[in-house]
């Protein structure tokens, strides 16, 4: 098995572990993930931060399976890291001590700024480049980080949490005295707008899906998923609002009844101050972020320029035996180059074409037969970090295929329609990508094909078209292209 490494993080709601397996130095993908609510601060918060015997019980019991099943896979480092409920704690020692002792587990507290910066770097290299401020609601404390084209250039923590919320103020009924609290601490904020919010951790990951579930958005994604502040604001209207039958209706998991009132009731006041038009969430945060530290110590806690973990994942793990996709996407380059303006195609497609040509031999390694389905498949839902849901969507519908149909024939009833290009668009992108496969279709070095466009006329010479002069009927060309083989 390859190289795992364990993650737990110790909230003040929720442990979590992710086991992560590396396919090769920066390539990686989660193989397991197991959550538990022990709700460590249940109580500590009416009780001058003392953390409660019953709660430690059910976090030292939960940790000892958590050891058992990062073993099973054989994990070779295991960090844990604990926040806000422990570092508040006036007898965290004593929990520490006693997790060392019972199950040689070192535990690390990290202050408010380290968490705030992990969930940075998580957002910073995980999700498309972007200005934002992400933002993690955790049980006992808020973390905000100001990011800028991938770059982490503040951190700030609040004492503003759902659970610490929930027990000082929503216990009691007082909603105004919650209001109050947590405006006043968002004051302390060194900023006080933004275009983007991005959404980390738990609570903003159960309102998103609530919020997708609604939309009936087309793609099971919750990484990357992309809302207005006006569609988020009404789902949480409702959410504060609903009784405990109305908010299952809204598909809020009943493990989070107790404390989504008081995240949503967060999330609401940092809206009114922040004023962000658009709010990505991610489905990345403190764990992953701890991971990638460790991952990029040396490389300034940053992926490599034009580096997607994802792709290569897939490449690792499903195109071990082919160099094809390489091959086509160095070929598919100068095709659109000399087409796009022809074509009309926006030149940013261009990423997306050369990442499906790289993914052409995923599905073989499901199998051969129905491949392009398998690689649609495998994109679709290997395909996580770095990039939109439109990009995704693109990508993986690129790699269906089916002899002499266009594109947008092949697009499943009910889905993703709404995020590819226009159908005309579409059809061209998806005949550039199998033009430059069939073209290969005697695995043929890309280099030694010559390439021009003259007069509305592809023209391609090399001495290994023989194949690819039988295949090119089952191309669907644009109606102002056409093909000459030489």
């Amino acid at each position: 098995m390859a190289q795992c490494t364990a993650v737990i993080d110790i909230g003040s709601n929720s442990m979590r572990m992710a086991v992560f397996q590396k396919t090769s130095r920066f390539a990686f993908h989660i193989v397991h993930e197991v959550k538990s609510s022990v709700r460590l601060a249940q109580n500590a918060y009416k009780n001058d931060g003392y953390l409660q015997n019953d709660a430690m019980d059910r976090a030292s019991k939960a940790i000892e399976e958590f050891l058992l099943v990062a073993s099973s896979f054989k994990a070779r480092k295991i960090l844990c890291v604990a926040t806000s409920a422990l570092r508040d704690a006036p007898n965290k020692s004593d929990f520490i001590q006693r997790i060392q002792r019972e199950h040689s587990l070192s535990i690390k507290v990290i202050d408010g700024d380290k968490e705030a910066y992990l969930g940075g770097i998580a957002c910073a290299n995980l999700l498309p480049k972007m200005d934002a401020i992400g933002v993690d609601v955790g049980g006992g404390s808020s973390e905000f980080v100001l990011l800028s084209n991938g770059n982490i250039l503040q951190t700030v923590s609040l004492n503003i949490g759902t659970v610490r919320l929930k027990e000082l103020f929503m216990d009691n009924d007082d909603v105004e005295g919650a209001i109050s609290y947590i405006d006043e601490a968002l004051k302390s904020l060194p900023f006080q707008s933004t275009q983007t919010l991005i959404g980390i951790g738990g609570t903003f990951r159960a309102l998103s899906h609530g919020v997708m579930k609604k939309e009936n958005y087309p793609l099971r994604k919750l990484h990357g998923f992309t809302t207005s502040n006006l569609t988020f604001k009404s789902f949480c209207d409702s959410i504060l609002e609903a009784t405990p039958k109305k908010l299952k209706s809204l598909n809020i998991k009943p493990d989070r009844f107790d404390t989504i009132k008081s995240g949503t009731l967060i999330f609401l006041r940092i809206l009114n101050y922040l004023a962000p038009k658009t709010l990505v969430c991610s489905g990345a945060g403190v764990r992953e972020g701890l991971f990638l530290s460790d991952l990029l110590r040396n490389s300034g806690h940053k992926l490599p320029a034009n580096y997607n973990p994802s792709v290569r994942y897939l490449l690792d793990t499903h195109a071990i035996h082919s160099n094809h996709g390489v091959e086509c996407s160095s070929l598919l380059k100068r095709i659109f180059d000399l087409t796009c303006t022809h074509l009309q195609l926006n030149p940013s497609w261009r990423t997306e074409l050369v990442i499906a040509a790289k993914l052409l031999p995923i599905g073989l390694g499901v199998h051969y037969y129905a491949y392009q389905k398998h690689g649609h498949y495998l994109a679709m839902n290997g395909l996580d970090y770095g990039l939109t849901h439109s990009q995704i969507a693109l990508i993986s519908h690129l790699l269906l295929f089916k002899k002499g149909v266009g594109s947008t024939e092949l697009i499943p009833k009910n889905s993703y329609t709404a995020l590819l290009p226009e159908p005309k668009k579409l059809d061209a992108l998806h005949a550039l990508l199998w033009l430059s496969h069939i073209l290969l279709a005697s695995r043929a070095n890309a280099g030694n094909f010559n390439v021009l466009f003259e007069n509305n006329e592809l023209i391609i010479e090399s001495p290994h078209l023989y194949l690819a002069q039988e295949q090119l009927k089952n191309i669907v060309l644009p109606k102002n292209l056409t093909v000459k083989l030489i």
